[in-house]
């Protein structure tokens, strides 16, 4: 993809953002754009960040380890998006200010101590399977409060308890999409509620095709790739 091209889609999500987030009676500001950067090179990530693009997603430790060190001091966010398997949470800590995708009580002691040992800190969001679909990862709806109980019994330090991510529902009618993300609204503002959490206010939730009906739920967080890179390019050689 072109710089051109990069430039272009970020001014037009922009905009879109900002018109799904004013026609729901919400500031524009309120919703973050994460760039999700994998399996686009470096390359386009500098494209983007000339063009003032600060908050990237990656899904991949292996991969994102080969870019991040690439933008030292640039005031960039790194965003830890897929599933993060328990080998692997020692890169998290000092490489990425938030995770997406926790499910589990062991791997947020793990996370808690290796970033203790960093003297890093890390936002986390609980990823929430909101359909119970056995393709995706994520907690079930009715184990949520038990999980994120637990999590905050525990003071786990370095961690942020910050909010729910889900992914909707694919290729389903915009119905069910909405129903998906209110549904993730409702147990945040429940869970923010019972718990007495006023940090736990996010919510990653929209894509590259449904970022406008996650804005119009009440997303905090976009999480959008293709739409800004173009599709992604899984013919090149990964790390």
């Amino acid at each position: 993809m072109m710089k051109h091209d990069v430039e272009k889609n970020l001014i037009d999500i922009r905009d879109a953002i900002a018109r799904a987030a004013r026609g729901s009676g919400r500031n524009p500001d309120a919703v973050r754009l994460i760039a999700v950067s994998k399996t686009h090179p470096p390359e386009a990530i500098t494209i983007a960040v000339a063009a003032g693009q600060r908050d990237f997603g990656e899904s991949t430790v292996q991969e994102a380890l080969t870019k991040i060190p690439r933008f030292p001091s640039q005031g960039l966010e790194w965003h830890f998006i897929g599933h993060l398997q328990s080998n692997k949470a020692r890169f998290i800590p000092g490489n990425f200010a938030w995770l997406h995708s926790l499910e589990n009580l062991d791997l947020a002691r793990k996370l808690s101590r290796l970033a203790q040992e960093q003297s890093a800190n890390i936002n986390i969001l609980i990823e929430v399977n909101v359909f119970r679909d056995v393709k995706k990862h994520g907690v079930d709806p009715e184990a949520l409060f038990g999980l994120l109980e637990q999590l905050v019994k525990e003071n786990l330090p370095a961690l942020h308890w910050r909010g729910l991510m889900t992914i909707g529902p694919h290729s389903a009618p915009e119905t069910e999409v909405r129903t998906c993300f209110a549904r993730l609204r409702e147990l945040r503002d429940g869970c923010r509620r019972r718990l007495d959490l006023p940090e736990f206010t996010e919510l990653s939730m929209g894509m590259s095709g449904d970022y406008v009906a996650a804005i119009q739920e009440g997303a905090t967080m976009v999480r959008i790739g293709s739409a800004i890179f173009g599709a992604r390019d899984y013919s090149r050689k990964r790390p």
